[in-house]
């Protein structure tokens, strides 16, 4: 594994001159992205990079936990260069996650976009995307919070339910410094998409392999639905096919999609 002590500084020398050329490191921290939403509005921490050894209250979506033994993940929130129209927002996630898999596969990762907020490696999560926010009236800022699993601690599969991949069951070679260093190059080549929330979603519906199933659960149901994801829907909702022929738009809010 890489050291501990300022892992990061040789990444912020190669992205210098981009709008990603910050990076602050914490050895320990209670959750990257509640560090980066008490920066949000502040231009003086526009494109700032907070990557964390250790979270100590690490946050999955709907307040799920993300378990990370210290050193084996890339815990990184990227707060945004500026702010974005309020009504934009819900695509932030989707280009993140064009970034993610473009960084795996930069590192000779394959990867598949999972919708919300996953990329699944053989079938397995490797990696997760949170954002977070500060909206004024039609203006927004937006951090972006992402874990990648690249180091397999031992007991891996045994604390995590389902079973994760990471990285390095993939590419031996890989490290944090250079995952980090690709994310960041690409956030620089794609943030300005994000002022057209339906090329980021095409482009997404692209790579995620739509049209493709998928198994459903939605809140308050026992039992997982099989459908056909079709598309996203504005506002990030997933638009299905039943096997019966008839469509439905699935929000964020309301379901899980299984593995």
């Amino acid at each position: 594994m890489e050291p501990a002590e300022h892992p990061y500084e040789s990444v912020q020398r190669e992205l210098r001159g981009t709008a990603f050329a910050r990076i602050r490191y914490e050895r320990i921290t209670e959750s990257t992205n509640d560090d980066a939403a008490a920066l949000l509005g502040d231009s003086a921490f526009a494109g700032l990079s907070i990557v964390a050894e250790e979270q100590t209250k690490g946050a999955g979506r709907k307040g799920r936990s993300w378990i990370a033994t210290p050193g084996s993940s890339l815990l990184v929130t990227t707060l945004a260069p500026g702010p974005m129209p309020a009504s934009s927002v819900w695509i932030v996630p989707f280009g993140v996650a064009i970034c993610v898999r473009r960084a795996l596969r930069a590192n000779e990762i394959r990867s598949e976009l999972h919708w919300p907020n996953d990329l699944l490696a053989q079938g397995k999560k490797i990696a997760g995307i949170l954002c977070v926010s500060r909206v004024i009236g039609e203006r927004a800022w937006v951090a972006a919070g992402v874990g990648i699993n690249v180091h397999r601690p031992p007991g891996a599969d045994e604390a995590i339910s389902p079973p994760p991949a990471f990285c390095d069951d993939l590419n031996p070679a890989i490290t944090r410094a250079a995952l980090l260093r690709d994310l960041l190059l690409n956030y620089d080549v794609w943030h300005q998409a994000l002022a057209t929330p339906q090329r980021i979603a095409r482009v997404w519906e692209r790579m995620a392999g739509l049209p493709k199933r998928y198994h459903i659960l939605k809140d308050g149901d026992t039992e997982p639905i099989d459908v056909t994801a079709m598309a996203l829907a504005n506002g990030g909702g997933l638009v299905v096919q039943h096997d019966d022929g008839r469509r439905e738009t699935i929000a964020l809010a309301d379901a899980r999609a299984l593995r």
